[in-house]
């Protein structure tokens, strides 16, 4: 009963001041809404950038010259080491019983052209038949590059879906057409299914693929490198074919027993530990920021119970000459403080989820599910800060001399 008095109270003061308390709550819910918003989308674009990662396969893996996250000295070391080649392929092969595919990559950038339509930096490339199977890559319209266009050296070029749907308006068929690859003409031969979740991982569509024979040709390196994949014939063959590409390639490149390898074995897990060591402290930063709205609501909050406590001050000394203790004067303009920031969390919890679930989603092109941890640390936050600068006031009020408070004009 006493809870719902003192419920009924604080309502009937705050409504009282019904312009005061409600910037005050717009405050509280702008803050709750972005708190939720904003973990909902970093949680949800942690969750696709994951689910583009696993489309790579659980059991495939690559070979390279550099690695990832690398120091500046690490990158200068690993520069003096032998390039990885495509000669590697039937090494690798006839010394790795699970390895299921084989394929090697290179890598160049260029401008495309299409009529009048023109892409810069596009990346372009090279590419063995079986690298198809090992990245998991699906066909929308015409077909894949085969042996036989890599031992032809074909002027086929496979299109991410990206690249179709900017050079093509993504209507039609393009397969048969022309386009212009820096200064070489290719045949389109076919376009990529687009990759779910790929709006997550930037430019994950944005390529071309044609033979990697032609690529070496036109975009000529010094030793040809290239960046080998393979995959296993099970995700539980995967570490027992690392072991034997390993062994192969340093009995291939001549390394003694006590030698580091001078190549970087990489895994898709891998990858994504990068990719998230890189964005952590933008994560952090971008869930840090709606919670100085929260604070600086937490603020108002203070400021507002302490107007109220110099305008109610008589009413306090009437009060507590009728009886009411400390404890009774510090728990009403507590339970103020509380239903102001209550009411501000639930209103932040509603239109954060529909921030989170409709227009987020509209604007990204992606599904955001508002997340417990978001919900949870919007409304607890508020709460809190809501009790925490709610407490100063309440307690200057508890401790005003009740002679003093009935002398107040």
């Amino acid at each position: 009963m006493v809870f719902f008095s003192l419920l009924r109270e604080s309502a009937a003061a705050l409504w009282a001041n019904r312009l005061r308390s409600g910037l005050t709550i717009l405050g509280m819910v702008l803050g709750v809404t972005s708190v939720i918003a904003i973990v909902s989308t970093v949680e949800g674009m942690q969750k696709n950038i994951e689910e583009v990662f696993d489309t790579l396969g659980t059991n495939s893996f690559m070979v390279t010259r550099f690695g990832f996250n690398m120091t500046m000295a690490q990158y200068l070391e690993r520069r003096r080491r032998k390039p990885l080649t495509r000669g590697l392929i039937d090494i690798i092969e006839e010394s790795c019983p699970d390895c299921k595919n084989v394929g090697a990559q290179g890598y160049a950038s260029d401008d495309v052209k299409y009529g009048s339509r023109k892409m810069a930096w596009v990346e372009i490339d090279g590419q063995t038949p079986a690298i198809m199977e090992i990245q998991n890559v699906d066909v929308a319209m015409g077909r894949y590059l085969t042996e036989e266009d890599d031992d032809r050296r074909q002027r086929y070029a496979f299109l991410g879906h990206e690249i179709y749907e900017k050079l093509f308006d993504g209507v039609g068929d393009p397969v048969g057409e022309r386009i212009r690859v820096g200064r070489e003409e290719f045949m389109v031969i076919g376009v990529a299914e687009k990759l779910e979740n790929s709006d997550m991982v930037s430019g994950i569509d944005n390529f071309i693929a044609i033979p990697l024979s032609t690529h070496q040709k036109i975009y000529p390196q010094r030793g040809n490198p290239v960046n080998l994949f393979m995959n296993a014939e099970t995700p539980e063959a995967r570490e027992r074919a690392i072991d034997q590409v390993r062994v192969a390639l340093r009995s291939a490149r001549r390394l003694d027993y006590e030698d580091d390898d001078d190549f970087e074995i990489v895994t898709p897990e891998a990858i994504l530990t990068f990719v998230n060591d890189v964005t952590r402290a933008f994560r952090v930063l971008l869930i840090s920021l709606p919670l100085l709205s929260i604070v600086v609501g937490g603020i108002v909050i203070m400021n507002i119970m302490m107007i109220s406590v110099t305008e109610r001050t008589r009413e306090i000394g009437i009060r507590k000459s009728l009886g009411a203790t400390r404890r009774h004067i510090l728990s009403q303009f507590l339970y103020e403080a509380l239903v102001l920031s209550l009411i501000g969390g639930v209103l932040g919890i509603v239109f954060g989820v529909k921030l989170g679930s409709v227009i987020l989603r509209d604007l990204m092109g992606i599904t955001l599910t508002p997340t417990s941890l978001g919900i949870i640390l919007g409304f607890g936050i508020s709460t809190g800060v809501g009790l925490f600068f709610g407490i100063y006031p309440a307690l200057k009020a508890a401790r005003l001399d009740p002679i003093k408070a009935l002398s107040y004009e």
